[in-house]
Formats: C-alpha cells, structure tokens, sequence
C-alpha cells in the first residue's frame, strides 16, 4: 500500500527520492488520509514558497471532516512550490494521496535527515504497531 520508492516520517509524510537537483515531494500517507477522513480544505500560505523550513516544523494545516491536523516537514527543506489545485480539489489527497494529492514540491537540504526516515517496510510496522487493529 506504502510505495517502496518513498520514505515516511513518523508524522505520517512521505517524501519522494530526490532528483539531481536535490528536488522532490511531499505529501500525506494513505494512512494519514484514512484516519482524517474526507479532507475538506488545505490551509497553506502561498508566503512559504521561496523560504526554508526546518525538520518537524509545520508548514500548514489540513482539515477534514472530522478533525483539523497540523502538517510537518519531513525534512528541511526549500519550498519551491504548493499543489494549487489542492485549494480547489482538497479531496484528490484521499483520491490520490501518492500522486495527484502531492502537497509540497521542495529541495531537500539535510540529507542526514532523509537517510533517518523510515521505509515502507518500516513504516507499514510502524503504523501497524501503533494501530494494532488496523
């Protein structure tokens, strides 16, 4: 369910590998989509393009049905841009929460950072350590 070619954040992000120019994705697991629900509505200040934002720090917030969470980052990173048609089309994370849901594009600047995030595999033990009934 987790693609292999991805790491997670125990904040339940993923990230994608990065490119020669150190560039990437991030975005919110299946899981993390399953447990908010039906997302509503992405509140990401367009201000945030073009400034760095530390490991763990949040970066927006998400909402859905049942809930408002925070969203945190991965990695620190550069923010090179925001998924626009999330604004519109909140409900393509649940759709598609690898692909079209993608939420961040960003240069990655710690790679010590990447290399600690989890697997697929470790992630999928993670989460299932943590929701022993799922």
């Amino acid at each position: 369910m987790n693609p292999n070619n991805l790491k997670y954040s125990k904040n339940h992000e993923w990230i994608g590998s990065p490119n020669e120019k150190n560039e990437t994705y991030v975005g919110i697991t299946f899981f993390a989509q399953n447990e908010l629900g039906d997302i509503v509505y992405l509140d990401i200040e367009n201000s945030i393009i073009g400034k760095i934002i530390k490991t763990e720090n949040s970066f927006g917030t998400i909402e859905a049905v049942k809930t408002v969470s925070d969203l945190f980052m991965p990695v620190s990173g550069y923010i090179l841009a925001i998924n626009n048609k999330l604004l519109s089309q909140p409900e393509l994370i649940n759709e598609s929460p690898y692909d079209k849901g993608w939420i961040l594009q960003i240069k990655i600047l710690e790679f010590k950072e990447y290399d600690k995030l989890m697997s697929s595999k470790e992630y999928e033990k993670y989460i299932t350590y943590r929701n022993p009934t799922k």
